[in-house]
């Protein structure tokens, strides 16, 4: 099996239309990130037979770095008989070219739709050849998207709100609702890490890059002034987000995630955005349910694996 085949990255973006022969969510922003260089042609593999894309593989990263942070595109021709070989053989050769030497792979996320489930197979076929060269599913999420038209949420007047005063006060709420979090990344983290390094690395991992002011970062109060949570509604690569948004742990059960969510909702519904996305887990249905609340509908799901 796997005769007369090439496995090796494109050349540049002057292959990315034979990249994208497999269909894929992502394959509509390739080119952009090329250009902004999220993306680099060595990160981005494919096994040719002939002139057919019988799989590939691709990583991305930021500007600045010089490995990629994310791996989130592997797909199979699900028509080739041998696809599973092929498939074990690109991420085999990728993998030892793209990841340095004795480093953890990145993690893997497969963008699939809300009803994946009842046709497994496909994305199931996937995640086990990953599997086989060491990955393990860390957690499934939701993801959320509010339109223009839907109806934002009315301020209910139980918070006044405030930004965020500056990074030292962001990495404080941030520790602290990590105290019986429901997220999966951040459980993780905990396993090795101590509430402030997990938060740490949250911060300089993704809200330091937002392309936002950090002065849209929210903090919901009561009238005396104590803090009952946050939210972050930003803007990164690809347009604006909730980033984050959590409630300290003595004012949980009692709705104020729905005042946080409409706050950030209304910021930047009044921007005139053509969009706001959002995700969380499949296991923290409270959340989920106020993204529902809130005017969001679920998507799209994502799977991730890590190493």
């Amino acid at each position: 099996m796997t005769e007369n085949l090439t496995i090796r990255p494109i050349s540049g973006p002057d292959e990315l239309s034979l990249f994208n022969t497999l269909p894929y969510v992502l394959n509509e922003e390739l080119e952009d990130d090329l250009a902004a260089g999220r993306r680099q042609a060595a990160w981005m593999w494919v096994a040719v037979r002939g002139d057919r894309v019988v799989a590939r593989i691709a990583w991305w990263g930021r500007e600045s770095e010089p490995v990629p942070l994310l791996l989130d595109i592997f797909d199979l021709d699900d028509a080739a008989p041998d696809r599973r070989a092929v498939g074990e053989r690109l991420v085999a050769a990728a993998m030892a070219a793209v990841v340095p030497e004795g480093q953890t792979p990145p993690e893997y996320l497969r963008m699939v739709p809300p009803d994946w489930h009842d046709d497994p197979v496909p994305v199931q076929e996937r995640l086990a050849i990953l599997a086989d060269a060491g990955a393990r599913p860390l957690v499934e999420r939701l993801r959320f998207e509010w339109r223009p038209g839907t109806p934002l949420p009315e301020p209910r007047g139980r918070l006044a709100f405030r930004p965020v005063r500056d990074e030292g006060e962001m990495i404080d709420l941030m520790t602290e609702v990590l105290e019986g979090t429901l997220d999966g990344h951040s459980r993780n983290d905990l396993r090795t890490m101590s509430p402030r390094e997990a938060a740490r690395s949250h911060f300089d991992g993704e809200l330091a890059h937002y392309r936002s002011p950090r002065d849209w970062w929210l903090v919901g109060t009561l009238p005396d002034g104590e803090p009952v949570g946050f939210a972050c509604p930003a803007r990164n690569e690809y347009g604006p987000i909730v980033g984050y948004i959590a409630v300290r742990p003595g004012h949980r059960g009692k709705g104020y995630i729905d005042d946080l969510l409409g706050e950030a909702t209304r910021f930047l519904a009044g921007q005139d955005v053509p969009r706001i996305r959002a995700s969380t887990d499949v296991g923290n249905v409270p959340m989920a349910r106020a993204f529902e609340r809130a005017g969001f509908a679920n998507f799209e799901r994502v799977v991730t694996m890590i190493w």
